[in-house]
């Protein structure tokens, strides 16, 4: 899944002696992994107190410090998905058109799915024409309902409506797909807290999840997508995309260490059944492994 990330960091504990040097290009290799300077500062920070507390001298050790500094950073704020519940349990997905938002919808929907429950689809991105017939066709490919109507009607009473039909039909998910806005246009973030206003009152509770799905190849730019985001709405989760032997791990890193926001999901391939949960632990030895 992660051939290539931070593969030269591993080859670095190789050496005899764990020094000033060491921990040097540790730094820079985390940066050149795209992890943010503060977090490798942090990070190599943190290293390097664990050292002198348990003094450390083998560079195996370090290693494995450097691995439960990066677990504890990736796994803080832990919260497992929210699946049960009073019905309906509603997702609120949103972010930036091309980060596979849509496409992780249909794969939690199929996952569901198959384990006998009932979901309906929300088609709340009445911006984009082309948008409600996209989840259309995966609701129908899957075997779901979705709640649309037209293009450029009020994307708060698609889930409005979504979450009252849920309720005549007994489902046990609604998840609704929100409009791909840009977090630099105010006015489309202000009608995604309406979303999240409006889907509250017909719950009578704030929205189970709000997942924010990042693509997790761009970088530093999913981190300011993230923290614009969060001020919009209260996220619950991250949903990070394209994991899939492209990404440079150093991204996930950086956005789990400077947004606080626990990474629930991981999506990992095109396929309906390429979304896992994410594991903390196994990230990171498969970070380390990589070739």
């Amino acid at each position: 899944m992660l051939k290539g990330l931070l593969s030269r960091i591993g080859q670095l504990f190789v050496r005899a002696v764990v020094d000033e040097e060491l921990m040097g290009q540790l730094e820079e290799l985390l940066v050149a992994s795209d992890v943010s300077v503060r977090t490798a500062q942090a990070v190599v920070a943190g290293l390097g107190q664990r050292i002198l507390d348990e003094q450390i001298e083998q560079p195996d050790r370090a290693r494995d410090a450097l691995k439960d500094i990066l677990v504890d950073i990736l796994s803080r704020n832990h919260a497992p998905l929210v699946t049960n519940g009073r019905k309906p349990v509603l997702y609120l997905m949103v972010g930036v058109n091309g980060t596979g938002k849509t496409t992780t919808i249909a794969k939690l929907a199929h996952r569901f799915r198959t384990q006998g429950r009932r979901v309906l689809l929300a088609c709340a991105d009445t911006f984009r024409a082309a948008a409600a017939e996209q989840l259309q066709r995966w609701g129908e490919r899957i075997g779901l309902e979705t709640i649309a109507q037209q293009p450029g009607s009020d994307p708060a009473a698609v889930v409005f409506d979504a979450v009252h039909a849920a309720r005549a039909r007994d489902a046990d998910f609604v998840i609704a797909d929100t409009a791909g806005r840009l977090h630099t246009q105010r006015n489309l973030m202000q009608e995604l807290e309406k979303i999240a206003r409006v889907s509250e009152r017909a719950l009578g509770r704030p929205a189970d999840e709000a997942l924010l799905v990042l693509d997790a190849t761009v970088g530093h730019n999913a981190l300011n997508q993230a923290q614009q985001f969060a001020n919009s709405v209260p996220l619950t989760g991250l949903v990070l995309t394209k994991l899939d032997g492209t990404a440079r791990g150093g991204a996930v890193i950086t956005i789990a260490h400077e947004t606080g926001l626990p990474i629930k999901l991981i999506g990992t391939g095109e396929r309906l059944e390429d979304l896992q949960d994410f594991d903390a632990r196994a990230f990171v030895e498969e970070l380390f492994a990589a070739e």
